[in-house]
């Protein structure tokens, strides 16, 4: 053994010790510590604990450096047989997430074939509030419906967009010049920002992680209108007249997946403009492997578990409400794979929609201080200097004053 491995006892065991054995004739590669120093102990943490833990630093005899440590539970130094310094022309300075053998060779990262594999194991289920009205889509299906391309100066002149989205200004970066918007008949429109569940499908990019010691299998889904925001002022909960609204609301969560076993090791949930990591071992499943999401009603930021999340701080704050019901997808059942470069690039063909790095939704116009003012007619007067601050410090992303990008 070259070294211990240690992690939280409430937590999946999700690691890997190191070790090593000694084939070479001449020198030997490996040799024992010649003593230990005590780097960190529990004993002066004012916490509950089952005992002691003790973290102990081999010293390497010359020549030979050390590569992890080693842990007790006393104060007894351990034997020095436990562990194995490593000749010093071995070693080398460590780097998180580098390469070790260069991007060349990825041949651990899953084929197709495994990709789909993996995602049916772990395809997971996407729950959404009982009260959501503005459902997902594909994208194709908001295209055909009536999905409009603007250009800046020629807003009178809206084009259709064809259904791969083959008439999109290709790469280059969002310049302000382009962005997408729904029909311009209300009926339609009113239609398409309701999405169509039934006939969604979800986006998968692969890409290696850590060294390609793990694959990120990013999970994207296209909501055509993400509805107003609500929010709690201390005991009172209020609509917030049209903040939060705006079109093209792309939202994802990111399956990391060891490329050692195949086992899922956590999930990142985006929440509007930022997002979390959960490990596996803290996931609610369903059906064998398959993980539970929850979309909040109108904004559609994800979560691992329903009930509220306030976006905020103290006791205001955008209410981020979650609930099972029986509105779900199985991701599972309608996916379709439109990147992983490792894989070459006649391997998979890109849909063009995939390379419009404009916006996917036009920049709203509303006069925020009007809307702040409905809002505070509500509230007695010692909430409304608070409230106000609170939604002026909030970024546009979430004001949905700005039409979000794409994956």
């Amino acid at each position: 053994m070259l070294g211990c491995y240690g992690q939280p006892n409430n937590r999946l065991l999700s690691g890997w010790v190191l070790a090593a054995k000694d084939d070479s004739d001449g020198d030997s590669l490996l040799k024992q510590p010649i003593d230990y120093t005590l780097v960190w102990s529990s004993e002066s943490l004012k916490i509950k604990q089952d005992g002691n833990g003790y973290i102990w630093l081999p010293i390497a005899p010359q020549g030979y450096k050390t590569v992890g440590h080693v842990i007790s539970s006393t104060k007894d130094k351990p034997s020095l047989q436990k562990i194995r310094c490593i000749r010093s022309d071995f070693t080398d300075e460590t780097k998180n997430d580098t390469w070790i053998r260069g991007p060349a060779n990825l041949s651990y990262m899953p084929n197709l074939r495994q990709i789909d594999t993996l995602f049916q194991a772990y395809s997971p289920w996407i729950y959404f509030h009982p009260n959501e009205a503005y459902l997902p889509s594909s994208v194709s299906w908001f295209f055909v419906n009536g999905g409009l391309l603007y250009k800046k100066g020629e807003e009178s002149k809206p084009t259709p967009i064809q259904v791969t989205g083959s008439n999109l200004p290709q790469g280059g970066e969002n310049d302000g010049n382009y962005w997408l918007d729904l029909p311009i008949d209300e009926a339609t429109k009113e239609r398409v920002k309701k999405g169509d569940l039934q006939n969604s499908q979800v986006y998968l990019y692969v890409k290696p992680m850590l060294g390609a010691t793990y694959s990120d299998l990013e999970i994207w889904v296209f909501y055509p209108f993400s509805g107003a925001a609500k929010a709690k002022v201390e005991f009172i909960n209020i609509s917030l007249g049209r903040i939060g609204e705006h079109v093209g609301d792309w939202e994802h969560v990111t399956l990391r997946v060891s490329n050692f076993n195949g086992e899922l090791h956590s999930i990142y949930f985006s929440e509007h403009s930022g997002g979390s990591w959960v490990n596996a071992s803290e996931l609610e499943f369903q059906g064998g492997n398959k993980p539970c999401t929850y979309s909040s009603l109108h904004g559609h930021a994800m979560y691992s578990k329903p009930g509220l999340v306030l976006q905020g701080s103290g006791e205001i704050g955008i209410r981020n409400d979650t609930a099972k019901s029986k509105i779900v997808m199985d991701t599972g059942l309608q996916f379709s794979l439109v990147a992983a470069e490792y894989l070459g690039s006649t391997t998979i063909v890109e849909p063009p929609w995939l390379n419009y790095f404009r916006e996917w939704g036009p920049k709203i116009s509303y006069n925020l201080a009007d809307e702040i003012k409905k809002v505070e007619k509500v509230l007695p007067g010692k909430l409304k200097t608070a409230f106000e601050k609170f939604i002026n410090g909030l970024p546009d992303e979430v004001l949905g004053q700005e039409g979000p990008t794409g994956p």
